[in-house]
């Protein structure tokens, strides 16, 4: 069964099964004692830390193991915002990063510092320039991943080290989705990273602070890991965690490996909207991670494309605001203003086959047309049929069914039929969820004049950021929105 998930957790790498059996015979006794079994262990683990600080770009001494990376970027936060409390108490952190860097966020906000969001554009990244002008005298730490986790998208990483450095405010990288597949460039101060996104076995994380760098941890502290994460290292999973990284980057072939997935990706990111109609891929296509791709698919139910995908044998994930794992749009998704309906992340792990990604695209059409199909997308609004040679034979004009008009429920001044010159057709989509608003809105678009309205009346979080999307999908006017007795009422005008 192809598995598409990498950017959740990479298949354990064959070093670090290998490592890690290895190493629960000679690396379980206590790195702190001076007996054999003791220093034994010590050995292993100064190893490792040697392995991964190389891996990184730092020195040993500046780099200690974390029992998870979100451990780490927590440590990470917390202490060098307690080091620089006398500076300043501002945080800036981008619009997407992990949720890791978010609770951090707001920990420190509910103990009386602030923080400021860095928004990024549609690509999802942040430009350098808007970094520089939020940057101020009381700004103690910025957060910047150096790629994102669900669309792939890589940030001016070096570049804002660059003005950090100059401003004399520390920057702390989120580096999980990069480093396996290279350093972070620039001058850092604090880098983070998890072990299970290289293959590495999960449970070990990675927190490096550069020398010069003001750091204070906090909460209790033991002698072990500097002081930095307290608690008895996992010297075997440790192990096998630098081994995989060491060998992942050792390797001549992995730079051909990058090279083979990207182009792997770039496949799936032309094909995708030529075999599936009403689809937007989103995330920097130059500036991203080679293995990593992102698309939303309009009129689809998300938890059932990952379900139809599931049962079709592939495993992928989603950042759909209707999967069972959440109720509200991601907050990436939504900081890029793209459609967030019918989302599908596919992160290629080390050796995928391209037969595999073949057969992806063979299935996907299918697989989509049956969620709309089921769903009830009229044929005429989104070309619903799969592509020719994978399913049942294109819908004709005929055989398509016709629009209908959703129910609908007019507000004070406003009428159910209404022109150009009234309030427009109202569609009550209360208490239902993504992506029918959507549908429903597609359904009654052309019952009313080129210049008429229609007003989406909706409690669902995603219509929010779907509602726009789709208007710029279909070329029509999203007026905005307005407070509703209950959720919100969106407002569309008709341009063709």
């Amino acid at each position: 069964m192809p598995y598409f998930d990498a950017a959740s957790a990479a298949p354990l790498h064959p070093v670090a099964r290998e490592a890690l059996l290895a190493s629960l015979d000679e690396g379980w006794a206590d790195p702190a004692r001076l007996y054999r079994e003791g220093r034994r262990a010590r050995l292993l683990l100064d190893a490792a830390r040697e392995a991964a600080a190389e891996a990184v770009g730092c020195r040993p001494d500046e780099l200690v193991f974390t029992p998870s990376g979100t451990q780490a970027v927590h440590s990470g936060v917390s202490g060098a915002l307690a080091a620089r409390r006398r500076v300043g108490r501002r945080l800036l952190h981008s619009a997407v990063e992990h949720s890791s860097v978010l609770h951090a966020a707001e920990v420190h906000e509910a103990a009386g510092g602030s923080r400021g969001e860095l928004a990024v554009d549609r690509m999802g990244r942040v430009a350098a320039d808007e970094v520089a002008a939020a940057l101020g005298p009381d700004t103690a730490l910025v957060c910047l991943q150096s790629a994102n986790h669900e669309v792939g998208t890589e940030q001016p990483v070096e570049e804002v080290a660059v003005l950090c450095q100059e401003a004399e405010v520390p920057l702390l990288v989120d580096a999980a989705q990069s480093l396996p597949w290279g350093p972070v460039p620039g001058a850092w101060s604090l880098l983070t990273a998890s072990a299970h996104k290289w293959g590495g076995p999960p449970g070990v994380g990675l927190l490096a602070v550069r020398k010069g760098t003001r750091f204070a941890p906090q909460g209790p502290r033991d002698e072990r890991e500097s002081g930095r994460s307290a608690g008895f290292e996992n010297i075997p999973a440790v192990v096998a965690a630098a081994a995989s990284l060491r060998a992942l980057r050792a390797g001549p072939e992995t730079g051909d490996e990058a090279a083979r997935l990207r182009r792997l990706v770039d496949r799936i990111r032309t094909r995708v909207p030529e075999l599936v109609p009403d689809v937007e891929v989103v995330g920097d296509p130059a500036h991203r991670l080679p293995h990593l791709v992102t698309f939303s698919c309009l009129y689809v139910d998300g938890e059932a494309l990952l379900h139809e995908l599931d049962r079709a044998g592939f495993s992928v994930s989603s950042g759909s605001s209707c999967t069972s794992s959440t109720l509200t749009p991601s907050h990436v998704l939504r900081a890029m203003g793209v459609l967030s309906e019918g989302n599908v992340r596919v992160s290629l792990p080390y050796g995928t086959a391209e037969a595999e990604v073949e057969r992806f695209l063979e299935v996907l059409p299918q697989v989509v047309h049956s969620v709309r199909e089921r769903l009830g997308v009229p044929a005429t609004e989104a070309g619903t049929a799969p592509a020719a040679g994978v399913g049942a034979a294109p819908a004709t004009a005929d055989e398509a069914p016709r629009p209908t008009r959703a129910p609908a429920t007019p507000e004070a001044g406003e009428s159910a039929g209404g022109s150009a010159g009234s309030g427009g057709l109202v569609v009550d989509s209360l208490g239902k969820r993504c992506p029918i608003p959507v549908i429903e809105l597609a359904k009654v678009i052309n019952d009313v004049p080129v210049g008429g309205t229609v007003t989406v009346l909706s409690d669902d979080e995603a219509a929010r950021q779907d509602i726009p999307a789709w208007c710029a999908m279909r070329d029509q006017e999203y007026v905005g929105e307005r407070a509703a007795e209950r959720g919100a009422a969106y407002v569309v005008r008709r341009r063709a």
